[in-house]
């Protein structure tokens, strides 16, 4: 008799642990308390209690080719950045396709201080930017170099688009790697002066609102508090995830580490600078194969211990308040290589040198996971080759000649000159 597993939740997080239990024989039942699938991304007229939900005008920061699940591509001609409703549309597909609906039960139950980078979703020769900037060759770079350069590199292109202090908008530690505001028009709304940037607000009157610099602004009619989301878990003991100090003690950012067996996952507590469908289909992969006795944890000391570690690497990177943040890149293989997973770069230029150029100097994409090891997809590698043409073929609609793809070429040139760099950081350092 299979075992039985209960999901909470049919939003991407949900929907992933669906398909993966399943693929490992087990046999789950989602429960969702609205009458829809798609979670955060299922929009509602109407605000329901206890529910967080999206606003109409939402697009995705992630563009298609890399927050896919990585078996299930995007439709060729959907735009590289979707409306919340072509996403959803896209989970609706993918629960039918992988005949997950079934497994659903349905229930009809119906707000700067501190400043922060602002990136635009548009990079490098007009490429989205996690296909730019989200790749091995960058991953590798950031922590391989010394933290004093990586700071200064990670600064200076958080400033390529404009020049933050220009604007106001610099945040207090500027090296930490918090996650970016993304937003296409705020630097221009800023320009014209439709918009302007002010510090924090010392206290509100009956119809203004006094800044902490001593400026004032009257006549306000109405303030929006952005105080950004909470994570609430209302049928677990809070003990259970923040098991001391308010902190998230999850190991791997998935398991309670204090449980007497290993039956509960929490799948989607994560943030990283990658897309939340792969993460979320990775995490429940392993937790899949956890459940199935497949895979094995350690011990709840050896888990505390590496819970303390990744901890204190994560106040050194993210600050206090951002302590659910993580490298995408790095996080991502650790899981992979749980399951056997992890893309073997070394193997792919030995025996694919093309593929290989492209997985370890292109964009990480979600393909990657599903190269090689269990649950290996046949169309990875040609998805992973063919991923540049998805994502120009919606904005190609007037031809003006071939497409330029990304060279890489000039990254295996960088990557061989990295010794020459470090040769004249440390040269320039110790001079």
């Amino acid at each position: 008799m299979a075992k039985r597993v209960a999901i909470i939740g049919a939003g991407v997080s949900g929907l992933a642990a669906i398909r993966c239990c399943l693929e490992e024989g087990l046999e789950p039942t989602c429960f969702e308390r609205s009458d829809d699938m798609g979670g955060l991304w299922k929009f509602s007229e109407h605000a329901e209690e206890g529910r967080a939900s999206i606003y109409r005008s939402v697009f995705t920061n992630s563009s298609k080719e890399m927050m896919c699940f990585p078996d299930f591509p995007y439709p060729d001609d959907y735009p590289n950045y979707m409306h919340h409703s072509k996403l959803q549309e896209y989970l609706r597909a993918f629960a039918h396709t992988k005949s997950l609906l079934g497994h659903i039960r349905f229930e009809v139950i119906i707000s700067t201080r501190s400043g922060s980078w602002v990136m635009s979703r548009v990079w490098d020769d007009g490429y989205p930017w996690d296909m730019v900037y989200v790749t091995r060759f960058a991953s590798f770079l950031r922590n391989i170099l010394p933290s004093f350069v990586s700071d200064w590199l990670y600064v200076k292109k958080m400033n390529t688009w404009f020049k933050h202090e220009n604007y106001g908008l610099v945040p207090l530690n500027r090296p930490l790697r918090k996650e970016p505001v993304f937003n296409d028009e705020l630097p221009s709304r800023i320009l014209c002066g439709t918009v302007s940037i002010k510090p924090g607000v010392k206290k509100f009157t009956e119809t203004s609102a006094v800044f902490e610099d001593g400026t004032v602004f009257e006549a306000i009619d109405s303030v929006i508090f952005a105080t950004g989301y909470g994570y609430a878990y209302p049928f677990l003991d809070d003990s259970i995830i923040k098991s001391r100090n308010n902190e998230v003690t999850l190991y791997k950012g998935i398991f309670p580490p204090q449980l007497e067996k290993s039956t509960l996952a929490v799948i989607g507590l994560v943030q990283s600078l990658g897309a939340a469908i792969p993460t979320a289909d990775l995490q429940a992969r392993w937790a899949a194969k956890v459940f199935a006795n497949s895979c094995t944890l350690p011990t709840e000391n050896e888990m505390m211990d590496d819970i303390d570690e990744k901890m204190g690497k994560k106040l050194k990177w993210f600050g206090q308040s951002h302590t659910l943040q993580t490298d995408y890149i790095t996080y991502m293989d650790e899981l992979g290589s749980f399951i056997g997973a992890k893309p073997n770069i070394p193997w792919l230029f030995l025996t694919d040198p093309r593929l290989a150029l492209e997985v370890f100097f292109g964009p990480c994409s979600p393909y990657q996971f599903r190269l090689m090891g269990p649950g290996k997809w046949e169309g990875a590698r040609n998805a992973i080759l063919t991923q540049w043409n998805r994502t120009l073929r919606p904005t190609r609609t007037r031809a003006v000649g071939e497409a330029q793809q990304p060279h890489h070429f000039y990254n295996l040139l960088k990557m061989l000159s990295f010794p020459l760099l470090l040769l004249a950081v440390w040269l320039t350092f110790y001079s």
